[in-house]
């Protein structure tokens, strides 16, 4: 399996970012070593001082798929959930200054905390309507919901599949809103789709 994610996907993330809004989704990658689930322990590593978080909807993908049309990418995927995309926003800034790519602020060991559940999409009344939010020692640091992307699940979807073949077990990371911020040891993050808890990760 692959881990695909969207980059500025919200306008107000780009905008606390200080971004340009992109014409066409943002992909970037993950490895597989990457995922954290089961709630384990997000461990700090040594690399970084400025690790952010940054909280996302997932989208499971249920069958192999490639130049997928827009009108049937929703069959591409059978179930969503939550994950984080956790970013060494200091080593990001380092190699974006040198015109480098980045995958190393992202791609990290354990870079990618994933709920243990997924939803079947079934259980959604409206795929453009789904609230989340990521709390952080109890308050509430990031509020989402899917309305505000600028690029919907079946564009995703459709966009990546021109250029990489889905397969069945793939998961997208489709974009954070806005409020990232930086984690810290001893902090506890959990993430709610809805009043749902999906994740609940310590940072040691």
């Amino acid at each position: 399996m692959k881990i695909l994610c969207i980059g500025r996907n919200y306008a107000e993330h780009i905008a606390e970012l200080q971004n340009e809004v992109p014409d066409a989704p943002v992909i970037f990658a993950k490895p597989d070593t990457a995922l954290l689930q089961r709630n384990q322990p997000f461990f700090y590593p040594d690399f970084t001082q400025d690790i952010h978080h940054e909280v996302e909807l997932v989208l499971r993908i249920s069958k192999n798929g490639r130049h997928i049309e827009e009108q049937f990418a929703h069959t591409y995927y059978d179930a969503i959930g939550l994950g984080l995309d956790l970013t060494a926003r200091d080593l990001q800034s380092k190699l974006k200054s040198k015109g480098l790519p980045w995958e190393l602020a992202k791609g990290f060991d354990g870079s990618a905390p994933l709920g243990a559940n997924f939803k079947p999409v079934s259980e959604f009344s409206d795929l453009k309507n789904i609230n989340f939010r990521l709390e952080v020692n109890g308050e509430v640091r990031q509020q989402g919901n899917s309305s505000l992307m600028l690029h919907d699940f079946n564009k995703i979807i459709s966009y990546i599949s021109q250029f990489i073949t889905l397969k069945m077990g793939d998961l997208i990371f489709t974009g954070t809103p806005s409020g990232v911020g930086p984690i810290k040891v001893g902090d506890q993050l959990v993430g709610y789709i809805e009043d749902e808890q999906f994740f609940d990760v310590s940072v040691k």
